[in-house]
């Protein structure tokens, strides 16, 4: 049974527009395929740096909640 998680807490210390800035700086000029690429590549990371596979995969599901 998997533990619920928690991904409301905001845990950036008000740092999370330094983030989406971060994030938009390194999609500037990228090709679709290219920024696809590079999203794959930074989920993984976070992912591994996560180390809880229950938390990425609720915030999985959260994410791909339209």
């Amino acid at each position: 049974m998997m533990v619920p998680i928690d991904l409301s807490t905001d845990r950036l210390g008000g740092r999370s527009d330094d983030v989406y800035a971060a994030l938009l700086h390194a999609h500037e000029g990228l090709d679709p395929d290219a920024s696809a690429a590079l999203n794959a590549r930074l989920i993984l990371i976070l992912t591994n740096l996560a180390g809880d596979p229950d938390a990425v995969i609720a915030a999985i599901a959260a994410a791909a909640k339209r």
